[in-house]
């Protein structure tokens, strides 16, 4: 029973680990991704890119976030734990800001719209 319990553990924090990298991956691809195309886009005096980086990077921090999470489950020790939870309230600190920035900026773009109009 106990060489099943290990192999169990050793499954558990090999999937674990494999999981984690694959969503801190798509994070930063999406990041990268949005990056350039806003980038592409503020070259041509695109008024949305600002809205579209916003939306970007709190994608991207979603899903940095649920590496941390996921990561938390077989975490072994009270000062790893104490690091994760660190990082995921200020990775959820910063994603509440920028939803805010982007709450922001819809208001202002609606503003704009409204005055062209």
């Amino acid at each position: 029973m106990e060489s099943l319990v290990s192999v169990l553990d050793f499954v558990l924090e090999n999937v674990v680990a494999i999981c984690t990298i694959l969503l801190e991956m798509v994070g930063i691809l999406v990041l990268v991704l949005t990056a350039v195309k806003c980038f592409l886009r503020w070259l041509n005096h695109d008024q949305h890119v600002r809205l579209d980086l916003a939306e970007g990077i709190a994608l991207a921090l979603e899903f940095k976030m649920g590496g941390e999470v996921l990561r938390t489950v077989v975490v072994r020790e009270w000062s790893e734990l104490g690091i994760l939870g660190a990082i995921i309230i200020l990775r959820g600190l910063l994603t509440f800001l920028i939803h805010w920035e982007i709450k922001n900026e819809k208001k202002d773009l609606l503003e704009v719209k409204t005055k062209e109009a």
